[in-house]
């Protein structure tokens, strides 16, 4: 299996670690995210009623102290989102820039050895299509991923929201 493994990562070339190190940084992140939603939600909350409860200055209007705390809230929540979709953004770049490496693998055997060569032109799109799928794979699970994420977010925002009513 490890065997098998390797050989992948072998064949796919050195772009392939990028997308693995990328990959890796964005399913942390994930993590991270849905970890912070599960554990800081109910801190949050009791936070946030505190302060909600505590406000009793006549200068303040009530709806815009509302809306900075829920700012606060969501501020918290979201933690490393944009960082998230940046990475989610890069995974595919960073296949496509795989996909151009083996393709000038190929022709360059092409130019040295012209059709006789089929081993050293099928390295060059072996690498190609490894990285374009590893980027595509990577990006479009981070991505679903971070829509239900940031569904989770904007409910619990609204939730929290009521509560402040």
């Amino acid at each position: 299996m490890l065997d098998a493994l390797w050989g992948l990562f072998y064949r796919g070339g050195p772009i392939l670690w990028a997308i693995l190190v990328t990959s890796t940084a964005m399913w942390y992140l994930l993590f991270v995210g849905f970890d912070r939603l599960i554990r800081e939600l109910p801190k949050l909350h009791a936070e946030l009623i505190s302060r909600w409860q505590s406000h009793r200055h006549p200068k303040v209007n009530g709806e815009i102290w509302r809306h900075a705390l829920l700012e606060l809230a969501a501020s918290r929540l979201r933690g490393s989102l944009s960082v998230l979709e940046a990475l989610v953004q890069i995974l595919p770049l960073l296949g496509l820039l795989g996909t151009v490496s083996g393709m000038i693998k190929v022709f360059t055997v092409l130019t040295m050895f012209g059709t006789g060569n089929v081993r050293a032109m099928a390295a060059g799109i072996s690498e190609a299509l490894i990285t374009t799928l590893a980027g595509l794979v990577t990006a479009l699970s981070g991505l679903y991923l971070i829509g239900y994420l940031k569904g989770r977010i904007g409910a619990a925002i609204a939730r929290l929201g009521l509560m402040l009513s």
